[in-house]
């Protein structure tokens, strides 16, 4: 009686446990969908708004300035934050692409 269920113990412990890895895959399905997958479309979203800058855009960067785009160049952008002033930021800074005529309402 006591021989056989320690054999069937010892062959259940010597098979593959496959059920053991399920929780693993679930987490990782879990944070592909709900992390990775949510930035990577973020991401892809953000190229497109940095690739379509065009002269006349009013945008605001990370740092939160507003302005409005008066010359885009490959990396760099060149931003009239008031009458007669212009900076020149990095395109990658851009984060919003804003309405034609908000500038004129703040």
């Amino acid at each position: 009686m006591f021989i056989s269920s320690a054999i069937a113990a010892e062959a259940a412990q010597s098979a593959p446990d496959w059920t053991s890895f399920i929780p693993l895959v679930v987490i990782f399905v879990l944070f592909w969908f709900m992390l990775i997958r949510p930035q990577m479309k973020q991401a892809k979203e953000q190229r497109k708004l940095i690739e379509a800058l065009q002269k006349g855009d009013e945008v605001t960067t990370t740092s939160g300035i507003v302005g409005r785009i008066t010359k885009v160049g490959e990396g760099y952008v060149s931003l009239e934050i008031a009458p007669e002033t212009v900076i020149t930021v990095q395109k990658h800074t851009v984060q919003t692409l804003l309405p034609k005529g908000t500038i004129k309402a703040l």
